[in-house]
């Protein structure tokens, strides 16, 4: 998972204050200024959302104006997952 975070340049994790991630560590990537790609780790896995805020300042601290779950329970090995990302970070 390390390389996945890496590699699509997502955040350290940091604990959401928000209430939409029921408080669990989430660690966001910059699709563009509004727009950002957000795993959320629980105990036991990770979620994987398309997200829009204001700006990433906002990330963590205020729900999103949209939210939308791309994959539960993330899994590299399974290259549908991996395409999930891929799709978004395409030029």
């Amino acid at each position: 998972m390390e390389n996945v975070l890496k590699y699509y340049q997502f955040s350290e994790f940091f604990k959401d204050e928000s209430g939409t991630f029921s408080s669990n560590e989430i660690s966001f990537s910059e699709l563009n200024e509004t727009h950002f790609l957000i795993f959320e780790k629980t105990a036991t896995s990770y979620n994987l959302f398309v997200s829009r805020f204001k700006n990433k300042k906002e990330i963590g601290k205020n729900p999103p104006e949209i939210l939308e779950i791309l994959i539960e329970n993330y899994d590299k090995s399974i290259p549908e997952h991996r395409m999930a990302i891929k799709q978004y970070f395409a030029e």
